[in-house]
């Protein structure tokens, strides 16, 4: 396959030391008596926790004090966090690789297949680039609608569009993430659907059913916008955090 524009920096000897991180965690699975108790299940915990952790260093980065603003602390948080959520996924390659199941090799084979598969505007079915103006005419929409096509072919057992989003999410990632399933599949009701659950958030929500109608119409109309509501939300816990941490203590004065 001819290289991408840049493959040759992107590269950049990661290779080899992706290799060498494998090789580190294998001999610490085999002689950490810590590491080696790890397993599939005691690990969900260090992955969720990894993850957060990174979103707070992406969302440092492009605050006022992050990188952007010509900080370099905050590209130095991202790095260690990236490379944090990278150890998750070779440690949980190793242990299937320990199981006489795939390794990190067969980890990037597999995305690195699902890739070409899903952006036929930039790949050919062998692999090979196209034309290197070849996607420039295809728009957002129509990008996300093949990806969502070519991933529903690869699982034709899921009976449902938002199958796939996983259960566990934090609920207004879920929703945000079915409104964006539903639009991208030209599924989504029209907006006159919500008018009940509208009212009753202006009224205020008396029972949990009208609260939950209340938060999907306002992430509805976070999503129609533009907006991210997940992090809208941290970054409001946040404010309130930091005004209370602020606040002097009761009775003070």
């Amino acid at each position: 396959m001819p290289d991408a524009p840049g493959s040759a920096d992107l590269a950049g000897g990661a290779g080899a030391a992706v290799d060498r991180l494998v090789e580190v965690i294998a001999v610490l699975r085999a002689r950490c008596p810590w590491m080696g108790a790890l397993t599939h299940a005691s690990l969900v915990q260090y992955l969720i926790e990894e993850s957060y952790e990174l979103v707070e260093a992406l969302e440092a980065l492009g605050g006022p004090a992050g990188a952007e603003a010509g900080n370099p602390g905050a590209r130095t948080e991202l790095l260690g966090e990236r490379g944090d959520v990278l150890l998750q996924v070779v440690l949980h390659a190793q242990l299937q690789h320990e199981q006489g199941g795939f390794g990190l090799r067969e980890v990037a084979e597999g995305l690195t297949a699902k890739m070409i598969r899903r952006n036929p505007h930039v790949f050919a079915a062998d692999g090979s680039l196209l034309d290197p103006d070849g996607g420039a005419g295809a728009s957002s929409e129509q990008i996300a609608r093949t990806w969502q096509t070519v991933k529903e072919r690869e699982r034709p057992d899921r009976a449902s569009a938002f199958d796939g989003i996983p259960r566990h999410l934090p609920a207004l990632a879920r929703a945000a993430s079915s409104l964006h399933r539903a639009g991208t599949l030209g599924a989504e009701p029209a907006p006159d659907g919500a008018a009940g659950p509208e009212r009753a958030a202006a009224a205020g929500p008396r029972t949990e059913e009208e609260l939950g109608d209340a938060l999907f119409a306002l992430v509805r109309g976070a999503a129609s916008r533009g907006l991210d509501p997940e992090r809208a939300l941290r970054a409001a816990v946040r404010r309130f955090q930091d005004s209370v941490a602020g606040s002097p203590p009761a009775g003070a004065g």
